[in-house]
């Protein structure tokens, strides 16, 4: 038919066949369309395509006109319904099915009713329903268009299909046609008419329908999936396969196979259902076809798929036997495989890992297929961790500790680093609080950090210790102060500490730093977990928080007794701990936590008293109640009948005894005090008759002595003296040992102060100096050391004063020499008394008060009858030590200590003055301490002895001439001989000796003997060394040597200097030549040791003092030194100027000279005077150069700017030295040698030359300050008229 047939001119009122006009509707052009010729053409399988195509595009270009529109729709909306059905079966082109498509799809749209388009789907789907389907494009047409309307979201109603039931007949039979394009066309039709009538009301129909057809359906639609290549037509069959799903459909198809309906087709399709396969059968149909869809490279198939899979597996009815096809079908490795090459598609991670965590429920098989894919998951973490709340993030870390749990052999040494780095940034983003976490992920992460504490590879990783003490301190830290909003997370962080701890312990990881680890987790429990365990006190509602804590910080002490253990111990006990263990039980009185306790103190009782000491709390911890004052009251009961209240008597006071050491109190001192009494009261017989099962008596001394020296602080505490008079029995008839007791030092004191026990305490004082000296090294004792007691905790108590401490330890020695017992005692207890001065130098003021003087007295009295070298080195010992440490006014007994003298000298005479014995270098250092002493004014007859010995003069007479005479060879005696320490000790007992000689024999020196002789005065020889031998020694001595020579230059100098001030009027006698003397000084200015330099630069000034002599040429070259130094610009530092102060001196003793030499004025010029003082800082201000100011401000040197420069520096110094502490300097070091000669160089030393001279000049304690106030005097006076 020619398209003029149904295309009119407009001016005709019918078309060319003569139809109705009514059915000729006019186009905007002027045109016209018969709608009855439009129907013949479209509708008869034998008009030309061309001619179809053209009409249906004119129809089209028309229908898109709003007045043709509306016609069209007003008065023949469904005219064209029937031909164009017919068009779609009546030809296979495929334009022109897509026109007629288009055109259907716009009548469908176009009106406000659906009844075009239920007009549309009854036709069609009763095509479709009329026959058997068969592939052709015909049926292609009519089955899209089918799925096009019911694709429509305005009319997405079914309820105008034609024969459902036929027609799911003819799809599902259809389903077997071999053309991929059909079959998906099919899937399309079912799964939109399954969720249309799914989503609607109605409730019935199809899903009875589908239900029924489910079997074959099924079988067929997974039979078609296994041969489809076209993703889109997988995607339909997925589409309805996961619609079926949804409804349960697969579980009733397995249980049902063969369920019917009465309906006309219903014979032959039962008839055709006979070879269905069976439910199981069916799975491993369902297995297969999920393979290929698994493997497409279309990323939405994959997606579906996996989502599908998931569907099967977690509806009603997925057995354990549907995951164990999937698995036996190795449907999990493709889900690996897939994940390998996702690259971390979001979908395809979350559906696969979905996957995988239902496949998990079948442990036993799943794990193999985990071990080979574990290394596909560990990227997948990497991915999901970087995002927060990931779907995918709880499942993954399930699997990944799924695989290390149950095949550790599995995991490689990288895998175990690669995964804690991973989990250790997620615990420490979280923390940071970078992302937030599931508490599902949260524990996960910990459960796989303690799974790869258990494979094996672990030990191999260098890094995998490190990470793990990471992850500790970030995931404890968070969870405690997260605690009452996640208590869950606190218990598998606190689980994790507890593990790793366990780890660090192995063998293996210890001996590849594991030690640093148990360090690490030892400093998390004292530095984080225990002080928020201490603060969470009524805050923690689990109880099973407060076990994980108990049980961590058991396991930490039930380790081999090592320092960190007691360490920890100790740390805990003196937070404290018992009273806080008794609060958490009043917040949880239950008998798991109470058994947990219990055994928490055993462990406390066994790291701090051994020996298993901790049994009896956990024999008797189901006997013992919850809180402390009710197991006070068992104290009052007697146990004489009662096994299990020895066990609780024992128990109460190992817990009291080790609570009180820490000084923690478990209840009121005046209730704890009064049970204790009544325990001795209640079981005296037992105590007194030594019953082999009562309290050891060292812990009831200890418990007792401290309640008791508390009750004695507080005098309104009253005491049963019965009780006392008990236990005072008890420490005098029975044994008991207090050096290896632990003792609180309040019941030391106490038990120290009870008269009636003296004789008890001196047997244990003597016990106590024999373990000592059993054991005794020369080394100060801790003393704290774990409340023992021991040398420390007795000194300490001796020098207090307010106990019997330092009467009994000195009567004790008094016995023992008495006694004469056997010398091993007395110098133990003579090396711990040393000891004890040594840890408390205030011990000696204690034993002078009680008579230490007649003790030592003693002794070498008894060595005089029977001489012991070790005896004699040890009293010599105590005698320094006391001597050394004691002030001067504690040492009355002068006539005691003269005897001491006259027994020293007795035994220098006896040795026959042999100088280089350990023992005569005692002697003489004791020698030197009493002379020291007699400058304060005591021990003078004890020094005259000294003075006067003709032993003792020659000794030093001979050494000294020995010493001298070997001149330049005298160095190389080397340093730290015997030979070199006579001689230093020689010298320091004349250097005491000038320091006490104005006290001792005023007048004994002549400073008209000088430099030959000192001591010129009296008949009897005297002890006395030259000044001239004393240059020879600084000139040819070893360094030590010339530093002591040169304090007993400079000592006997500044008493020289004294003399001559004070007897200006005695002009008869002339001083002997010292030009020798002063050449030596002169070349040690420049000694390397300032102590040398300084002393000769003293001495050197005080000289030039006496005698004007202004052609020392030598002097010239010192200042010169000096001034080109300090006027170098920026080189004068504070250690510099130091180095300098000896030639300051000189300078200064030049300038005040009446004669000034001529080359001074000419070195010193206004010029180099103006660069010293623009040199001048705060920070190299010393008190020399302020000395060396005012004698240029008196020899009227300084302008008037150069006096406002120093004023302003000097005014900042001020300000500078009010605000800031001043240091103490410290003690100058000493080579290497006897104890007794560093000892004596530092007391010679404490009081150094540089003050001694600067007191003559000035008189304040703060030289720098006194200096420049000085200077502000001195300008005054000249009245430069700047103040």
């Amino acid at each position: 038919m020619a398209q003029e047939t149904f295309i009119h001119d407009s001016s005709s009122s019918s078309c060319s066949q003569g139809h109705q006009p009514s059915l000729i509707l006019r186009t905007i052009e002027g045109g016209s369309i018969c709608l009855v010729c439009l129907s013949n053409l479209i509708s008869t399988s034998k008009s030309p395509t061309v001619h179809v195509s053209y009409a249906l595009s004119q129809f089209s270009q028309a229908f898109s006109q709003p007045t043709f529109r509306q016609d069209l729709l007003q008065l023949h909306p469904h005219f064209l319904v029937l031909p164009l059905v017919e068009s779609l079966s009546s030809f296979e082109d495929e334009p022109i099915a897509r026109q007629v498509f288009d055109i259907i799809s716009d009548l469908c749209s176009s009106t406000d009713t659906c009844s075009v388009y239920a007009d549309f789907l009854l036709r069609i789907s009763d095509k479709l329903s009329s026959g058997a389907l068969g592939w052709s494009r015909r049926q292609v047409h009519t089955l899209h268009c089918l799925g096009m309307l019911l694709n429509d979201k305005k009319n997405n109603s079914q309820a105008n299909v034609a024969d459902k039931d036929v027609l799911l007949f003819n799809l599902v039979e259809g389903l077997q046609l071999p053309s991929e394009e059909i079959r998906g066309e099919i899937f399309f039709i079912l799964y939109k008419m399954a969720i249309i009538e799914y989503a609607g009301k109605e409730g019935s129909g199809v899903a009875d329908n589908l239900s029924f057809f489910c079997p074959k359906l099924l079988q067929l639609s997974l039979e078609a999936l296994m041969k489809i290549q076209s993703d889109d037509a997988r995607l339909n069959c997925i589409a309805l396969l996961t619609v079926l799903a949804q409804r349960d459909l697969f579980v009733t198809s397995c249980a049902d196979e063969t369920g019917g309906k009465d309906f006309c087709e219903a014979d032959n399709f039962l008839h055709g259902t006979e070879d269905v396969i069976s439910g199981s059968s069916l799975d491993v149909l369902f297995a297969e076809a999920m393979k290929g869809t698994l493997l497409s490279s279309d990323t939405e198939v994959q997606v579906s798929t996996l989502n599908l899979i998931c569907l099967y597996l977690s509806r009603e009815g997925g057995s354990s036997n549907k995951v164990q096809i999937l698995l036996d079908e190795s449907i999990a490795d493709y889900v690996f495989e897939i994940l390998r090459l996702s690259g971390c598609k979001d979908h395809l991670v979350t559906s696969s890992v979905q996957v995988l965590g239902l496949m998990s429920t079948s442990e036993q098989s799943f794990r193999q297929r985990l071990a080979i894919g574990f290394s596909t998951l560990i990227p997948v973490l990497q991915y999901v961790a970087e995002v927060p709340f990931h779907a995918a993030q709880s499942q993954t870390l399930k699997l990944l500790w799924n695989c290390a749990s149950n095949c550790p052999g599995i995991v490689s040494v990288s895998h175990v680093e690669e995964l804690s780095t991973l989990l250790v940034g997620m615990l420490k983003k979280y923390v940071d609080g970078k992302i937030d976490m599931l508490p599902e992920t949260f524990s996960m992460a910990c459960l796989i950090l303690i799974a790869l504490m258990n494979v094996p590879s672990s030990y191999g990783s260098s890094t995998f210790l490190k990470l793990v003490s990471h992850a500790i301190r970030h995931a404890i830290l968070n969870c405690l102060s997260l605690h009452q909003q996640y208590p869950g997370n606190l218990i598998h962080s606190l689980h994790l500490l507890r593990e790793a701890y366990s780890y660090s312990l192995e063998e293996k990881v210890l001996s590849s730093n594991g030690l640093e680890l148990t360090n690490d987790i030892v400093f998390v429990c004292k530095t984080q977990v225990f002080p928020w365990f201490v603060k969470a006190v009524g805050e923690i509602e689990k109880e099973e928080v407060v076990l994980s804590v108990l049980e961590i910080f058991q396991l930490v002490m039930l380790q081999d007794s090592n320092t960190q253990t007691r360490e920890f111990t100790e740390f805990l006990v003196s937070s404290s701990w018992f009273s806080l263990i008794f609060g958490y039980l009043g917040s949880f009185p239950t008998e798991n936590l109470k058994w947990r306790a219990y055994q928490t103190f055993s462990s406390v009782v066994d790291v701090l008293l051994g020996d298993n000491m901790g049994q009896p709390i956990r024999d008797a911890a189901s006997y013992l109640p919850s809180d402390p004052v009710d197991f006070l009251f068992l104290l009052g009961k007697s146990s004489s009948h009662s096994s299990e209240l020895v066990l609780c008597h024992s128990s109460v006071f190992l817990m009291l005894h080790i609570s009180s050491l820490y000084d923690d109190r478990l209840a009121d001192h005046k209730l704890v005090l009064t049970c204790l009494e009544q325990y001795m009261l209640a079981n005296s017989n037992e105590l007194l008759s030594g019953a082999a099962d009562v309290m050891p008596l060292e812990l009831l001394l200890s418990t007792y002595g401290l309640y008791r020296g508390l009750a004695k602080m507080n005098y309104q505490i009253p005491y049963s003296q019965e009780a006392e008079r008990i236990l005072f029995i008890l420490l005098t008839e029975k044994e008991w040992d207090l050096p290896s007791t632990r003792i609180h030092p309040t019941a030391l004191k106490w038990l120290f102060q009870q008269e009636r026990l003296c004789i008890p305490l001196l047997q244990q004082l003597l016990k106590l100096c024999s373990c000592n000296g059993s054991t005794h090294d020369h080394t100060i004792v801790n003393r704290d050391s774990g409340h023992y007691i021991n040398i420390g905790t007795l000194s300490q108590l001796v020098a207090s004063g307010d106990s019997y401490a330092a009467k009994l330890l000195v009567c004790m020695m008094y016995d023992l020499i008495r006694e004469d017992v056997e010398q091993e005692k007395i110098v133990s207890v003579l090396n711990s008394v040393a000891e004890m001065i040594v840890i408390s130098p205030s011990t000696p003021v204690q034993l002078c008060s009680h008579g230490i003087g007649v003790v030592i007295h003693n002794v070498f009295s008894h060595l005089g009858n029977s001489y012991s070298t070790e005896m004699f080195l040890a009293i010599c010992e105590v005698t320094v030590s006391i001597l050394g440490s004691v002030h001067s006014e504690s040492l009355l007994d002068d006539e005691v200590w003269a005897t001491v003298a006259v027994q020293l000298m007795e035994y220098l005479a006896m040795t026959h003055e042999e100088t280089c014995t350990e023992e005569a270098l005692n002697v003489f250092g004791i020698l030197s301490l009493i002379l020291h002493h007699s400058s304060n004014q005591v021990l003078l007859e004890a020094s005259k002895v000294i003075f006067l010995s003709p032993v003792l003069v020659s000794i030093i007479n001979n050494t000294i001439s020995a010493a001298c005479g070997k001149g330049p060879s005298l160095v190389e005696d080397g340093e730290g001989t015997r030979t070199e320490q006579a001689l230093i000790l020689v010298l320091l007992i004349y250097f005491f000796t000038l320091r006490s000689v104005h006290a001792v024999l005023p007048g004994a020196m002549d400073w008209r003997h000088f430099p030959s002789q000192t001591i010129g005065k009296h008949s009897l020889e005297l002890v006395s060394i030259s000044g001239c031998d004393l240059c020879r020694l600084m000139h040819f001595g070893s360094d030590i040597v010339k530093v002591v020579s040169s304090f007993c230059l400079l000592e006997m100098v500044l008493i020289i200097s004294d003399q001559k001030n004070e007897k200006l009027d005695e002009t008869s006698g002339r001083m002997g030549d010292i030009s020798s003397v002063l050449s030596v000084l002169e070349g040690l200015i420049f000694s390397t040791d300032i102590r040398v330099a300084m002393n000769s630069s003293l001495c050197l000034s005080m000289i030039l003092g006496w005698e004007d002599d202004p052609r020392r040429n030598w002097c010239r070259l010192i200042v010169e030194e000096l001034v080109i130094s300090l006027a170098v610009p920026c080189s004068v530092t504070k250690s510099f100027m130091n180095h300098h102060k000896p030639a300051v001196h000189v300078t200064v003793s030049l300038l005040k000279q009446t004669k000034t030499p001529e080359w001074l004025n000419s070195i010193l010029d206004d010029s180099c005077i103006s660069s010293i003082i623009k040199n001048i800082r705060v920070g190299n201000l010393s008190t020399e150069l302020v000395l060396l100011f005012i004698e240029l401000l008196n020899a009227g040197r300084l302008k008037t700017e150069d006096i406002a420069c120093i004023n302003k520096v000097f005014q900042a110094c001020k300000k500078d030295l009010y605000s800031t502490e001043v240091e103490c300097e410290m003690a100058p070091s000493v080579p290497r040698g006897e104890k007794i000669i560093g000892f004596l160089i530092n007391t010679m030393s404490s009081q150094s030359s540089r003050d001694l001279y600067l007191r003559k000049i000035l008189v304040g304690n703060d030289r720098l300050l006194e200096a420049i106030e000085l200077f502000s005097r001195s300008l005054m006076e000249e009245d430069y008229g700047i103040i």
